[in-house]
């Protein structure tokens, strides 16, 4: 059984390389839990929902956070570290990002499920960035929302540690000679 030392978040703006390197991980034989919003996102696309961010992103919102906190109470049943494409502390960078206050609520499941302390940070890549049918920010908000998250996970005391931008077998070995985690004195 995992708990949250063993949960490792790689966290970031859309387009930076996090997904991709998740399901490196995953092909590695890691467990992984997937992103929430873009999994709610293709479902409000299918049944033309308006939890989204550019119908209801407050509800969008609300949905990520009942979603991360679901996968991570699932990720207690893993052995051994789980690596979390984005975690709670994101949606609190969600509401930063809308310039909306964070709800008591919100902060206070930041601070109930917590993670491993060092947290991944894929940074702004204009190379690789594009859009698709989920990911409808441009380059520019994709900036504010890699700053929302450094702002958020730095607020809920964590330590950011920037992935290089570079290959993700580069990107996965970068992670892995970091881990297992050692005590910091």
């Amino acid at each position: 059984m995992s708990t949250s030392d063993d949960f490792v978040v790689i966290t970031g703006g859309p387009g930076a390389g996090k997904t991709t390197l998740v399901d490196e991980l995953q092909r590695r034989g890691f467990p992984c839990i997937p992103e929430a919003g873009r999994r709610i996102l293709q479902d409000q696309i299918t049944v033309g929902g308006q939890a989204r961010h550019e119908a209801d992103s407050l509800l969008f919102a609300e949905l990520m956070l009942s979603w991360d906190m679901c996968s991570h109470r699932e990720a207690t049943r893993q052995a051994g570290t789980v690596f979390f494409d984005r975690g709670i502390p994101d949606v609190v960078g969600y509401y930063l990002l809308l310039g909306q206050p964070i709800p008591a609520h919100v902060t206070a499941a930041a601070q109930k499920f917590r993670y491993h302390r060092r947290v991944f940070l894929a940074p702004p890549w204009p190379e690789i960035y594009t859009r698709d049918r989920e990911r409808t920010q441009d380059f520019d908000e994709a900036v504010r929302t890699h700053d929302a998250m450094a702002e958020a996970y730095t607020r809920h005391g964590y330590r950011l540690i920037s992935l290089p931008r570079t290959d993700p077998d580069s990107r996965v070995a970068f992670i892995l000679q970091r881990l297992p985690p050692q005590p910091e004195n």
